[in-house]
């Protein structure tokens, strides 16, 4: 029995020698990552999980290749750490690549952790997150690496929808390798450090002769300001990742439970005295709607998803009485406030997001139309701003329309208006619902008679005015049943509080399909 013991003993050594040595890896290469301002991959996950909570898997697993000099070299782990653990105590799959080893580059090996792990998040119904520092593809295993993506990207894709998947890019990502995280909900970058681009510098340049540096080709400041391929920007690793901690509160686990409810000590009756100060009457005046959506939400919090991309609409996450909701809101304070390509395409994600994952949606209107152009329409506005109508019209969660001043044309019937089938449609007594601005409509239809007048622009302004009067006045859609009331702004937050309190069991079917074509 003593000789069993002594084996017994040997091997559980031998087993933690192994195990801390595939974690602390080797010391060089650890300096060398930290010589960087990056963290390696176990200290990420400490960051994101609750502490001790981290269960690996497969953290022995070796590849089998050989060649290269491949066959001389086989750490354990193979360069990505995979497993799950809690954030607040909900479980949160993770995978993140091991830069240390083989320059994080994915393997056969690799890849069949990230897809195991991937599976197992779908099933358990819990979200992924991926802590991304990879060097691409493993050259040295040749095509077998490149169906690793495949596999990678299968699996997003059949997830989306399903389980909430967060990308957090901390070093540099390139080639087929981007279009993982492009398959996720959102992505989150860090500046100096990580980078995304299908074709880096060196071949921008052989191609097209243009110099540029890896992060003024794909930097988190690019990604999140000009592509829109980045949510968030950070300047370092341990706000990112606190930051995602902050997103995985407000979302659920799956898309068949409700996002978790978190009571504050914000009274759901509050009025919103300063909501009259904080929206100007004359409906050209600009101002900046997140002050307005700070007024409403609990405590004054909101996680505005895309800040730099597009802030002629603002789209957040915030709570009302404790429950989360997604916001969408033109934005007076950047382009007036108009739709253009940018904004109808990020607003579409997000409420395609919110109505997948059962997050009800709150639209703030005050639009003055889409944007006009050349540049807009041969850039395709009119398929790109379908995307925005496309989006309300198939969402089915509880959608409650505010108008808050101006909501002219067809901008207004995108922004989620009654006709398009939003539950209820409010307004403020401010409010301006047209066809067009009263400016616009008394030139054209008054046009002839203007023209002619000896005094055009007395006629003119008596024109507007008597448009005003008869088509625009507060209470023109609410007559026809277009609003279902006109609030006071100070009653804002308790009539959307009690009015999603209704909603909450709000059950609607789609037409059975496979799934719909929406505009490209």
């Amino acid at each position: 029995m003593h000789g069993a013991d002594d084996t017994i003993h040997r091997r559980i050594e031998e087993l933690t020698g192994i195990k801390e040595s595939a974690r602390d890896g080797d010391e060089r290469a650890t300096g060398r990552q930290h010589a960087k301002g990056k963290l390696t991959a176990h200290e990420r996950i400490a960051l994101l999980l609750d502490k001790g909570s981290f269960t690996e898997v497969e953290p022995l697993r070796r590849h089998r290749a050989s060649g290269f000099g491949l066959e001389a070299k086989k750490p354990h782990g193979d360069g990505v750490v995979t497993g799950w653990g809690t954030v607040e105590g909900r479980t949160v799959f993770v995978y993140a690549h091991d830069f240390r080893i083989f320059g994080g580059a994915l393997g056969e090996a690799h890849a069949t952790k990230i897809h195991k792990i991937m599976d197992m998040a779908e099933a358990a119904g819990a979200p992924l997150v991926s802590l991304n520092d990879g060097a691409g593809a493993r050259i040295q295993e040749g095509v077998s690496a490149l169906a690793g993506y495949g596999g990678i990207f299968r699996r997003n894709t059949r997830a989306s929808g399903v389980i909430p998947q967060i990308s957090v890019m901390l070093g540099p990502c390139a080639g087929g390798a981007a279009y993982s995280p492009a398959l996720t909900d959102f992505v989150f970058m860090v500046r100096e450090t990580s980078q995304m681009f299908i074709t880096g510098p060196d071949v921008v340049k052989a191609v097209t002769g243009e110099e540029i540096t890896q992060n003024g080709l794909g930097g988190a400041d690019v990604h999140a300001r000009e592509s829109g391929v980045a949510h968030f920007a950070y300047d370092d690793e341990e706000t990112c990742i606190a930051e995602v901690r902050y997103l995985l509160g407000l979302l659920p686990s799956n898309n068949r439970e409700l996002a978790p409810v978190e009571r504050s000590g914000d009274p759901a009756d509050r009025r919103g005295d300063a909501l009259l100060d904080l929206v100007p009457v004359q409906s050209g005046q600009a101002y900046d709607i997140r002050r307005v959506v700070e007024e409403i939400v609990d405590d004054g919090e909101h996680f505005e998803v895309h800040p730099a991309w597009a802030p002629n609409l603002v789209c957040s996450l915030a709570r009302l009485d404790g429950h989360v909701v997604g916001i969408v809101a033109n934005n007076p304070s950047a382009m007036a406030g108009v739709l253009d390509i940018e904004a109808s395409e990020k607003g579409a994600r997000f409420v395609q997001f919110c109505d997948a994952f059962n997050i009800p949606l709150v639209t703030l209107v005050d639009v003055p139309g889409f944007l006009p152009g050349v540049d807009q329409e041969h850039n395709g506005i009119i398929r790109r701003g379908a995307k925005l109508l496309y989006a309300y019209c198939n969402a089915t969660v509880p959608r409650i329309s505010l108008v808050l001043r101006k909501a002219y044309g067809g901008a207004y019937i995108v922004m989620d208006s009654r006709s398009i089938g939003a539950d209820l449609a409010l307004a403020w007594p401010t409010n301006e619902i047209a066809v067009m601005g009263a400016e616009g409509a008394a030139n054209v239809v008054f046009r002839r008679e203007i023209n002619a007048a000896e005094d055009p622009d007395a006629v003119r302004a008596q024109r507007i005015a008597e448009y005003k009067s008869e088509l625009m006045h507060p209470y023109y859609a609410a007559e026809r049943g277009l609003v279902d009331d006109v609030i006071d702004p100070r009653d804002t937050r308790p009539v959307l509080i009690r009015s999603l309190a209704m909603l909450r069991a709000k059950h609607a079917d789609l037409p059975s399909r496979k799934h719909g074509n929406p505009p490209q």
